[in-house]
């Protein structure tokens, strides 16, 4: 207990920095209000992006500019979840107090030289943005435009934010236009009392950039008072025209009644296929009592041949090929079921703790948190899973027959659960960061948050899985006396396997079934999918996690119902392989997520260039992984579930 205590408590120090440097969002008259710049580049590309002075901005003519000593080189504190996320909060130098009086800061730039101008054209050239945060708020604005040569440019919207939604694709030929710079930033702050509720950009004078020119560019600061209250100042970020459009609506209501097709489906199987097969084998064993019934065309059932699902009895409960690696399969996607659902949850009450999309890296700082804490599911997930199905191995056979030793593959689960998602996470993510520095962005992870990953991972995660290993080993399902496979199972396995059927129909193969159940999954979340995606890379708010935990509802039932119906034509067909084909039904929904990335990569956002195609593809791959982990354990859990079920009724010679 005092090295999970400890564990604890490592957790809490590292992770839970979101609240530290926090601030209650009051301003007494004359008490500063910070400006931090996070972040410039490509708004077509969201991976893209630069320190704020990566562009050869000037530092402000403040008692905040770095002659005077003063915040300029100051960087924000951040929580590990916002550093994640690719934010990189620097100070932006401007003096900017808690006055309702409009002020004025400027600074000049040095003349600047081909490549300092070259630079501002290329910014201009590729529709680059710049983000900035006060008192939180994000504030966006842009670099500049490039100015038709034979006309004056066009500039109806209200604001940058507005501006930058509208931008189209990059401008190629530059010979029609010339490239210039916004000198002038009017920010507009409103404020509700003590609190500010409200902050708006609009860039406004337009200069030309050229070798040798010399620009100054000025901040206006007017302060307006309003009425709008400070618990609602995040509503005008949250497009909910479009989250809540009637397709969302739709599409709900239209995965709602796939699952009360699928239900009903699986209610025909059980409620008459199922119950004619109990009758024909019941009669079968009955066959010395002499009773006897004909079927429909006559023939008495007595007479028939045992076909069908119950051949398999002394099989069906024998260990799956690759029992190590589907044990620890299925102990990672447990521990995303509980993580997913964990994080849903926690989104879905962010009423009483705070709206999660209101705080940069929370919902990333959710996800660490869970993960570590659910690692004990992993690892009891995955020992138990193992423990009910090695006995039915050969290898438990001899041991038990020349009385050797205990098995030690048990240490081999428990490794691969350890390690298998945080390797392919790490590898993935190595390869992005990698990228990330070669290119210079702030999308590269610092060595001290990978340092505060590994120590999570380390003292947090590994032992709770450990600890769930051995609490899953040595889980009983019955009393003394009962053998180690009837422990767990209704029936007992064949010392030999039983031949599997080759001449079988199409719907009898797995090859045949997989991709149809993992197109059903896949058909129930993919306008979700579209939503989801739509905020990773299009720059807006995710806010409608009740939608969300509707649809994880949807996609949980589905995928058991699929997996179910699949597993029972494979059954029929006596194969008695239906775990690893229980597991591909809910995993080939992963194949279908990572099909629909390439083609929202390709028709639905303006993307380009190598860092933003790995990027992009990099994190798809996870995604993907991560949901064929979390459905293919779904779909075994439902599918084990109905196998026990149906064996239990039937009486076995």
């Amino acid at each position: 207990m005092k090295g999970f205590s400890r564990a604890l408590f490592v957790l809490s120090t590292i992770v839970a920095t979101v609240a530290a440097d926090g601030s209650d969002h009051k301003y007494k008259p004359g008490e500063h209000v910070e400006l931090w710049v996070n972040k410039v580049g490509p708004y077509a590309n969201p991976q893209e992006a630069y320190e704020y002075y990566t562009l050869p901005y000037c530092a402000p003519d403040t008692k905040h500019h770095p002659d005077q000593g003063g915040k300029f080189q100051n960087y924000k504190f951040q929580s590990i979840g916002e550093y994640l996320g690719g934010h990189v909060l620097r100070h932006s130098g401007h003096d900017i107090v808690f006055d309702p009086k409009e002020k004025t800061e400027s600074c000049s730039t040095k003349p600047l030289t081909k490549e300092q101008a070259d630079q501002f054209i290329y910014a201009v050239q590729h529709r680059w943005f710049y983000q900035m945060y006060l008192d939180d708020l994000p504030v966006w604005g842009m670099v500049g435009e490039l100015e038709p040569k034979s006309g004056s440019l066009q500039y109806s919207e209200k604001d940058d934010l507005q501006h930058l939604e509208n931008l189209r694709d990059d401008v190629t030929d530059l010979s029609q236009y010339t490239p210039k710079v916004y000198t002038v930033r009017n920010m507009l702050i409103k404020y509700n009392g003590a609190q500010i509720v409200q902050v708006d950009l609009h860039s406004d004078n337009l200069q030309e950039v050229k070798e040798g020119a010399s620009l100054t560019f000025e901040l206006r600061v007017q302060w307006e008072a309003t009425t709008e209250e400070f618990h609602s100042r995040f509503e005008r970020y949250l497009d909910h025209e479009f989250f809540k459009h009637p397709i969302h609506w739709f599409s709900v209501f239209n995965s709602f009644m796939m699952v009360l097709f699928l239900m009903g489906l699986v209610a025909l199987i059980l409620l008459r296929t199922l119950k004619r097969d109990y009758a024909r084998y019941g009669i079968v064993d009955m066959e010395e009592g002499g009773y006897s019934e004909e079927d429909d065309e006559g023939k008495p059932l007595s007479q028939q041949e045992e076909a069908g699902w119950k051949q398999v009895h002394g099989d069906v409960f024998r260990a799956p090929d690759g029992l190590p690696i589907i044990a620890a399969l299925l102990g990672t996607g447990w521990q995303l079921v509980i993580l997913t659902l964990s994080v849903i949850l926690f989104a879905v009450l962010g009423p009483l703790h705070g709206e999660v999309h209101e705080e940069r890296g929370e919902v990333l700082t959710a996800i660490i948190v869970c993960y570590s804490l659910s690692s004990i599911i992993s690892g009891y997930s995955s020992g138990k899973y193992f423990k009910m199905y090695y006995p039915t191995t050969s290898a438990a056979r001899r041991a038990a027959t020349t009385g050797g030793a205990k098995t030690t593959l048990w240490q081999m689960v428990m490794g691969l659960t350890v390690l298998l998602l945080p390797t392919l996470t790490v590898a993935v993510l190595s390869v992005l960061n990698t990228v990330s520095l070669i290119y210079g962005t702030i999308h590269t992870i610092p060595f001290s948050v990978i340092l505060k990953l590994f120590l999570i991972w380390i003292f947090v995660s590994v032992p709770l899985c450990v600890v769930g290993t051995m609490i899953g080993r040595h889980t009983t399902s019955a009393g003394k006396g009962t053998t180690a496979v009837l422990e767990y199972f209704p029936c007992r396995v064949n010392a030999i396997p039983r031949p599997i059927p080759e001449e079988v129909p199409w719907y009898g193969k797995p090859s045949g079934l997989v991709p149809l159940a993992g197109l059903l999954s896949f058909g129930s979340i993919f306008i979700e999918l579209y939503y989801i995606l739509t905020s990773l890379w299009n720059y807006k708010f995710y806010h409608v996690y009740g939608f969300l935990l509707g649809v994880y509802g949807i996609l949980v039932i589905v995928v058991g119902m699929t997996s179910i119906i699949v597993v029972y034509f494979c059954l029929n067909a006596e194969n008695y392989h239906w775990q690893w084909t229980a597991f591909a039904s809910g995993a080939s929904t992963a194949v279908y997520v990572f099909l629909y990335g390439i083609y929202y990569f390709c028709f639905k956002t303006q993307m380009h260039g190598a860092l933003q195609t790995i990027f992009y593809f990099g994190y798809m791959t996870l995604l993907s992984v991560h949901i064929g982990l979390l459905c293919g354990t779904l779909g075994h859990g439902a599918a084990s579930r109905f196998v026990r079920a149906i064996f239990q009724n039937v009486k076995v010679d």
